[in-house]
Formats: C-alpha cells, structure tokens, sequence
C-alpha cells in the first residue's frame, strides 16, 4: 500500500521561515499562510507592522493554489489577457503569491504570500516553496 504524502507542521515552518527571510532581505512585511491539502490553514504569520487585510488574502491564496492546483499568478495572468470568467470562479484569487507545495508529483499544501506588490509575493512564495523537503 502506497501513503499519500502529507505536510507537517515542521514543514510548514521550513516553508514559512524560507518565505520571511526572503521578505526580510527585500525589506517587505508580508503575511505568510500555509494550508494542507485541503486549504485548511496550518501556519500562519504576520510582520507586526503589516496591513490586517492582508491576513485573509493569503490565507485565500494559499487555499486557491491548492484548490486549482496551481499558482494563483496563472489565474492573474488569465484575466489581464481577458480572460474574465476567472473572476466568477469561486475561490479565485486571481493576484501572483499563492503556490502550491508538491511532493512526489502530489499537492501536499499550499502557501500564500500577502502585503507587497503581486509580483514581489510571488517571488517570496516561490523562496518557501523552494524550502519544501521531505520530514
């Protein structure tokens, strides 16, 4: 019998510390959300001085990337090429710094980035994936 891999919670800080020292290289307070295979928030942080809104945002892009199974910047890009039926698919959140985190080819999780430009969130979610390794 094969075990579906899952994501830990030692996972999610590796993922997490990765994704803030990123942000603290840039100079950029952001909030960092890690969901499990089921958008259920898991880890969750927030530079003392960033904006609250932020906070649901990634939670919403952490839990969009696993829900679609791929980077909500796919969605952003889907809409700014006119691609509007995007905006009326529940869940989407269609702004770049939500990724999934795969293991073995398989969604484990999701990580969502908040509180810079899309672009800049999308480069910290990209340094925590990047920090994914087996426990």
């Amino acid at each position: 019998m094969t075990r579906k891999p899952f994501l830990t919670l030692e996972q999610a800080k590796c993922i997490a510390a990765a994704a803030e020292a990123e942000a603290q290289r840039n100079d950029w307070r952001v909030v960092i959300a890690v969901v499990d295979d089921g958008g259920h928030l898991l880890y969750l942080q927030r530079s003392h001085d960033t904006q609250f809104g932020s906070v649901e945002t990634a939670i919403q892009k952490a839990h969009a990337a696993v829900a679609f199974q791929r980077p909500t910047k796919a969605s952003e890009d889907a809409v700014l090429s006119g691609r509007l039926i995007h905006l009326a698919l529940p869940g989407v959140i269609p702004a770049e710094g939500g990724v999934p985190l795969t293991l073995d080819g398989i969604v484990i999780g999701g990580l969502g980035i908040s509180g810079v430009r899309s672009v800049q969130d999308g480069q910290i979610a990209a340094a925590g994936a990047a920090a994914l390794v087996r426990a």
